[in-house]
């Protein structure tokens, strides 16, 4: 029977309890360390050091796919992910907990892929490695470790929901003809303010963003140390940008992978997100019209 799916945080006291001694009715977790900044994936850091016995996960090699017209970060072929996937180990019934350098960021985003792919038992670490490291008798590791025993995981796409370019399109059409019709979706856009509103674009080759989106910077649902805000908190600032119960929404970001940290936010506190995995960087490229400016504060597409 497939398990069901385990809620997406775990603190490093309750990771700490976990790893401390096997017990036959607890498979330990596996642990993926997925660190990564717009510099590229930080294996280097890994190999200086890391919670023991995880495994390193490269988010551009494994996680994504080649950048071209779906975006900088388009999903990985379900092959290639399967491979990576197996090569670190994962059965269909790993429980696994990812973790990052502290944004969230990255281990979002691996959560996030991992789920689509059909894994049900995933976890983050919340506030990734400093988390960890927070209490100096917590132990870590250095060095690559011999690649594990090759698992049999079968990767199955389609387990967390998706938008594609036309959906978002329609989305928009759907916006100017029908506002506030009770399942008219919400395009959230979790890029710093100033970039959603043009002012900046340090990756994109235009600035701006996609026509009606609401910009939520997703430092809003984190606290300064790069854990999640309380679902209460989460809750509410969602609510203020027009996500309530029952109204679909979109996420995007630049290119999938921030937007995936809303995703998880979202279902902290009961909700989905559908992700749009080429966003922001998939738009433009395609020359779809582009917005500038501060928009509608809890506007809807």
């Amino acid at each position: 029977m497939k398990p069901s799916p385990a809620p997406p945080l775990i603190r490093a006291d309750e990771l700490a309890h976990e790893l401390a001694g096997p017990r036959p009715d607890r498979i330990a977790p596996i642990l993926l360390d997925v660190r990564w900044s717009l510099a590229g994936s930080d294996e280097p850091g890994f190999v200086a050091g890391h919670l023991p016995g995880a495994r390193f996960l490269d988010l551009d090699r494994h996680l994504a796919g080649a950048a071209g017209p779906g975006g900088r970060h388009p999903l990985p072929p379900a092959e290639s992910l399967q491979a990576a996937l197996r090569a670190l180990g994962l059965t269909d019934q790993s429980p696994v907990v990812v973790y990052d350098g502290g944004s969230g960021l990255s281990a979002a985003r691996a959560w996030w892929v991992l789920r689509w792919s059909g894994l049900a038992r995933v976890r983050v670490l919340d506030g990734g490695l400093p988390a960890w490291l927070a209490d100096p008798a917590r132990p870590t590791e250095s060095g690559l470790a011999a690649p594990p025993a090759a698992g049999s995981v079968t990767v199955r796409p389609g387990a967390m929901p998706t938008v594609t370019v036309h959906q978002v399109d329609r989305a928009i059409g759907s916006g100017i003809d029908a506002q506030g019709a009770a399942d008219h979706p919400v395009l959230l856009d979790v890029r710093a303010a100033a970039r959603y509103r043009g002012e900046v674009e340090p990756l994109d080759p235009v600035a701006g963003h996609i026509p009606g989106a609401v910009n939520l910077p997703i430092g809003e649902l984190m606290r300064p140390d790069g854990t999640y805000r309380p679902a209460a908190e989460i809750a509410t600032v969602l609510q203020a940008v027009g996500l309530t119960d029952g109204t679909p929404a979109i996420a995007s970001c630049g290119s999938g992978v921030t937007a995936c940290q809303l995703v998880l936010a979202a279902e902290l506190v009961g909700r989905r997100a559908a992700l749009y995995p080429g966003s922001y960087s998939q738009w433009c490229a395609l020359g779809r019209p582009v917005a500038t400016g501060a928009g509608r504060p809890g506007a809807e597409v």
